[in-house]
């Protein structure tokens, strides 16, 4: 169970350390202006839904916290994982497509014809 009275003091932290007003924190997070109202006055817990509009507008926000003071604000970075290499696809030129053709079967190419979008084509004979 979240402790109102200790949230609304970690919700005013953030307002004080964004430098944001009340309304200005709401149209970030993209609440009503007067939910924010009501949630510093006591009057309203915080939702589960605004909680997480929190925690997705400030990145930097550490959800244990927010929710009972458990962790620290800001949290500390997570340290970014050096890019993957991505596999790349397999060459599908025409021309791979030939050479592997040629290699799998005994068959020999006689004639290759290529059907461009305007209509045209061209023949390659093996002659």
């Amino acid at each position: 169970m979240v402790n109102t009275t200790d949230f609304i003091q970690r919700l005013e932290h953030l307002l004080s350390y964004y430098g944001l007003s009340a309304s200005g924190f709401a149209d970030k997070i993209n609440v009503q202006r007067s939910s924010i109202s009501h949630l510093l006055s006591g009057r309203n817990k915080p939702s589960l839904d605004f909680v997480l509009k929190v925690v997705k507008a400030f990145p930097e926000v550490n959800l244990y916290w927010l929710l009972n003071g458990k962790g620290s604000f800001p949290s500390e970075p997570k340290p970014e994982e050096p890019p993957q290499p991505k596999p790349q696809a397999p060459s599908s030129t025409p021309q791979s497509i030939v050479q592997k053709a040629v290699a799998e079967s005994k068959k020999t190419i006689e004639k290759i014809v290529i059907f461009y979008s305007d209509g045209s084509f061209k023949a390659y004979d093996n002659k």
